[in-house]
């Protein structure tokens, strides 16, 4: 189960947001830590999914056996067009489905807005031995809600704070946090709506808001500069995935995840029966 030998440097290495990091000096079409090219990348994300596969298989058999202890949350924020949805089906969609919790966070309901805006959050994360997916998450209220005053400024520094301390207490829990900024240029996301207008099975996909979201480039990209800076921590680090070559910011994201099971280590549980007594009891029949 070892990682290609494309990889040059560890993507959690290489793709870490450490002391220093700015959004400004990532260019989004690059490939970080990988020779490969994209035959080589299709090729490597089609072998990484067998390696994948087995790691989430040992660390559901734990959940079922009750021995699992942890759990890997991936988190996947972006702006839109950036393939948060080709993350999923390509890299998640390769494992078993009975061993993954996704949450796909939409606008807050009248619910959610009554309680503090970790709650809703809290509330999907996932059981030992599982994979949890966050499709956008608590980092929109510092994001949508920085750059369009949803809430006053020293809310937004309030949270920054909240959610550290809430994601500290989840990885001192057992949760590998795995948080990913998938980080398109400007003008590969308007490639790409472009692409959604022209064609008929893409067009459901289009919002005219995300022209508005559009001219507030600038803004989000400052929102998540700040973001990376106040929450990047030890317990859960964030790691900016360049996203305009869609075969590498898959295969850096399922490189990512493989790490942090790898991290758990699980392994198959022992059976809690006599195995040779079972076989000799089945050949008896």
């Amino acid at each position: 189960m070892t990682t290609s030998a494309r990889w040059r440097t560890a993507a959690s290495e290489v793709l870490r947001a450490g002391a220093g990091f700015a959004l400004a000096d990532v260019d989004p079409d690059s490939t970080p830590g990988y020779t490969g090219r994209k035959r080589d990348g299709v090729d490597d994300l089609a072998e990484g999914a067998t390696r994948l596969g087995e790691l989430q298989e040992r660390l559901f058999a734990q959940s079922v056996a009750g021995t699992a202890e942890g759990s890997v949350l991936l988190l996947l924020q972006a702006m839109d067009t950036a393939g948060k949805g080709g993350v999923v089906r390509h890299v998640v969609g390769a494992v078993d489905p009975q061993g993954v919790e996704l949450a796909a966070f939409k606008k807050p309901t009248e619910e959610e807005l009554a309680h503090d805006f970790l709650w809703r959050v809290e509330r999907r994360l996932p059981e030992p031995g599982r994979i949890g997916v966050f499709d956008r998450s608590h980092y929109e209220d510092v994001l949508i809600g920085r750059v369009r005053a949803l809430a006053p400024p020293e809310e937004i520094q309030r949270r920054y704070g909240a959610i550290e301390e809430f994601e500290a207490d989840a990885a001192a829990r057992g949760i590998r946090w795995v948080k990913v900024m998938l980080h398109l240029s400007r003008e590969e996301q308007r490639k790409r709506l472009a692409d959604r207008l022209d064609r008929p099975d893409k067009q459901w996909k289009y919002n005219p808001g995300d022209v508005d979201e559009q001219e507030r480039w600038d803004d989000y990209m400052a929102a998540y500069q700040v973001a990376i800076e106040r929450t990047s921590s030890e317990a859960a680090p964030w790691h900016v995935v360049p996203a305009d070559r869609k075969w590498y910011a898959r295969l850096a994201v399922q490189e990512l995840l493989a790490e942090a099971l790898a991290g758990l280590n699980p392994t198959w549980p022992a059976p809690d029966y006599d195995v040779e007594r079972e076989k000799a009891r089945l050949a008896a029949t």
